[in-house]
């Protein structure tokens, strides 16, 4: 989620999100006004007189006739949920008193939960699937990422009840909750995965930024943007410099997002001046151009490889696609999620609501909503067939994992090899997948490491890159979104 702060005063908070309800939110709660609009013509005036009045009488009717007494709140939380589905955008939405309430504890503090970012269709979805919960991503060293789920799972059920029934408020109020104790979900992965997994609620505090080096090359892995995003990046670079780094690998993968203006200062430290990103709107003041500053803290002569995938959204897309779009950066990985829209969060009394009022724009004037951010170099982890899919269910539900975890918490390389070699002859899976299994299970229980060198073949790629000498051809070859698109189009 994308935040920004705007001096008037009228304040309000401006909100590039990539998931309608998250079980972290991260945005602001900042007392504001109603947006700026153009005003409607005489007739639309008469128009939505007569539109208020009617809703004002059919509230009063319902609560004077309907053969059983009605409470208020639910007829006005229906009007609203019912107004902002009409809009069919998953990024607006009324806010309950419980998700204000959940926003104004989490800018407070931290909170109970399980730390995945999620999103629900609106409606009934277009394949005639179930309307299930997906899983946008999880966010790093939580319960949620420690049990493996991936971006683009399923939630199928919370404790035994279907998601396909449940309202995001009902989902989050299942999945958050009193820290130590379970919850018990049944996640979908692909066409033919089911399983069911318990996860521990923990306290969930935003993590923000990780960094190492890798011989000479700075690795900076940004989690989420957060007001401490710009302080942390700093650190790590100045980190780098002081080792002698002679490159970068930013990592945006499986970063959701965060505050807009964060956004913009990551992208000042790569860029000399010059665009980050723009947002139009039928609203006249939300149609701005955001500017980085002159002077970046990395050398423009230190190369840039940034990491996407998927679950890279919004706050990432916009960072992603201005250092693109600027011949800053080589982009290695996957599509990213695709999110491009503005949103203004409102409070009204103890309710609100978030609405989208703009859309963002990279550098080379391309909206990336629904389409996402292609990389330079597509690297993708290997494919599930059919019988994959039944092996590596049969591998979860048989549960053989975990206890080698758990007897072994300090396990050697070579006892992941051996225990990945009994499990590839007993299951006939990929070796490196099940090395990477091992490893993940055993990390559920430590902090993960920054960087995994022997699994991460998106990773290894951005190395062999930047050490092989092609970086500089590979830049003057690389395109802009808009001509990539153009070219599709």
């Amino acid at each position: 989620m994308d935040i920004k702060h705007k001096k008037s005063p009228l304040t309000w908070v401006w909100i590039a999100t990539t998931v309608v309800f998250c079980l972290l939110f991260t945005f602001a709660l900042i007392p504001g006004a109603l947006a700026q609009s153009t005003a409607p013509s005489a007739e639309q005036q008469v128009q939505i007189r007569d539109y208020y009045n009617t809703i004002q009488s059919v509230f009063n009717f319902i609560l004077r006739n309907y053969v059983e007494e009605v409470d208020p709140n639910v007829l006005f939380e229906g009007a609203m949920n019912g107004m902002f589905g009409a809009l069919d955008d998953p990024y607006s939405a009324f806010l309950t008193e419980s998700d204000m309430s959940d926003l104004t504890d989490t800018t407070q503090g931290s909170f109970g939960g399980v730390g995945l970012n999620i999103t629900q269709s609106v409606g009934p979805r277009s394949d005639g699937k179930p309307r299930y919960v997906e899983v946008v991503s999880p966010i790093e060293d939580t319960p949620g990422w420690r049990a493996g789920i991936n971006p683009g799972d399923f939630i199928a059920e919370i404790d035994g009840v279907s998601t396909d029934t449940l309202t995001m408020d009902e989902v989050l109020s299942r999945l958050r909750g009193t820290p130590g104790e379970s919850v018990r979900l049944v996640i979908k992965r692909g066409e033919r995965m089911e399983f069911p997994l318990t996860i521990v609620r923990a306290i969930i505090e935003v993590p923000t930024v990780k960094h190492a080096m890798i011989g000479d090359i700075g690795y900076l892995k940004l989690i989420t943007f957060t007001p401490f995003t710009l302080d942390r990046s700093r650190e790590a670079i100045m980190e780098f410099r002081s080792k002698n780094y002679k490159s970068v690998i930013l990592d945006l993968r499986n970063n959701y997002g965060g505050r807009l203006d964060s956004a913009i200062d990551i992208a000042n430290l790569f860029l000399d001046g010059g665009l980050v990103v723009r947002t139009r709107s039928r609203i006249p003041t939300e149609n701005r151009d955001f500017n980085a500053r002159r002077t970046s803290l990395v050398s423009p002569d230190i190369p840039v490889v940034v990491l996407i995938n998927r679950g890279s959204a919004s706050a990432s897309e916009i960072v992603a696609g201005a250092l693109k779009d600027r011949g800053r950066a080589y982009l290695v990985g996957e599509k990213t999620f695709g999110k491009g829209s503005v949103q203004q969060v409102f409070p009204l009394s103890k309710t609100g609501f978030k609405i989208t009022v703009a859309r963002y724009f990279t550098p080379s004037d391309v909206n990336i909503d629904k389409v996402g951010i292609p990389p330079d170099r597509q690297i993708s982890f290997p494919e599930f067939t059919e019988e994959d899919a039944d092996r590596m269910n049969k591998l979860i539900n048989d549960n053989r994992i975990p206890p080698f975890a758990e007897q072994n918490p300090s396990a050697t390389a070579a006892q992941v090899e051996v225990f990945a070699r009994t499990l590839e002859r007993e299951y006939h899976l990929d070796l490196s997948l099940l090395k990477r299994l091992i490893r993940n299970e055993l990390n559920r229980t430590s902090i993960a490491p920054v960087f995994d060198l022997e699994y991460d073949i998106q990773l290894q790629e951005a190395l062999n890159i930047i050490r092989n000498g092609s970086y500089q051809n590979l830049m003057q070859n690389a395109r802009t979104l808009k001509a990539i698109q153009e070219e599709a189009g």
